[in-house]
């Protein structure tokens, strides 16, 4: 006798499931991405000197919100 593939309850569970995990998993992916370039433009902006910034127009107190920009958009 064969086996056959029903679309049962349980297989639309585990489908609802694996649905809900990818969705999650590229959410964490995007968020990943983002923290990576906030850590990238604080730690650039925050190794230059203070002679650098100004000629930048940029004060040292600035730099966490000008990352938090580059990355999140706020």
């Amino acid at each position: 006798m064969a086996i056959t593939r029903s679309n049962s309850a349980l297989d639309v569970v585990f489908e609802a499931g694996r649905t809900f995990f990818h969705q999650n998993l590229d959410t964490m992916r995007k968020a990943q991405a983002k923290r990576r370039v906030y850590c990238a433009t604080y730690y650039e902006l925050s190794v230059l000197s203070d002679r650098d910034l100004i000629d930048l127009g940029i004060p040292r107190s600035s730099i966490k919100r000008l990352a938090m920009e580059a990355a999140y958009g706020c």
